[in-house]
């Protein structure tokens, strides 16, 4: 029963973390089309920074023309997680392993947060200051939500 307890809570962070990737990963993939999380990410962000359809027509093409790199790299970082997740239930792991295939994500990730930086220095502009404070607000609260989970968690994990 207190295996339960304590699986709620790292699930929630597993999820909130992933789900940025997973959100991401469907954007990029249904670039065009309705998605279910892809377009209601867009609807969104669309509402909450009040973008125009020219800010969305310029922000549509930044993104299409990073597609492969994007697809690319959420494509390798899947992969590596999953390659991390299979040397940690290995019969044989070893720490030097599961250390081996953790490296192997962290170079995907570090790849990820570079093609951010790009994405990032091409959109940016194209917001406004007011629209730029909203999505800083936005990331705030991202962030806010993860330490609360994590101090759930290390509330449940001291009692």
């Amino acid at each position: 029963m207190k295996t339960l307890k304590y699986l709620a809570p790292v699930a929630a962070v597993a999820l909130a973390i992933g789900g940025a990737f997973v959100l991401n990963s469907r954007a990029a993939q249904d670039a065009g089309g309705d998605g279910a999380l892809g377009g209601q990410l867009r609807e969104r962000v669309k509402e909450k920074l009040n973008l125009s359809p020219d800010q969305l027509a310029k922000i549509k093409s930044d993104l299409k023309a990073e597609k492969e790199n994007i697809t690319s790299l959420l494509t390798r970082l899947h992969d590596t997680r999953a390659q991390l997740r299979a040397a940690i239930h290995k019969a044989d792991a070893t720490e030097a392993s599961v250390r081996d295939a953790a490296a192997k994500v962290s170079t995907v990730e570090a790849d990820l947060a570079v093609e951010r930086l790009k994405l990032y220095g091409k959109i940016s502009p194209i917001l406004t200051a007011d629209q730029r404070a909203k999505l800083a607000d936005f990331e705030a609260g991202i962030d806010q939500f993860i330490e609360r989970v994590i101090s759930r968690i290390d509330s449940k994990l001291s009692e």
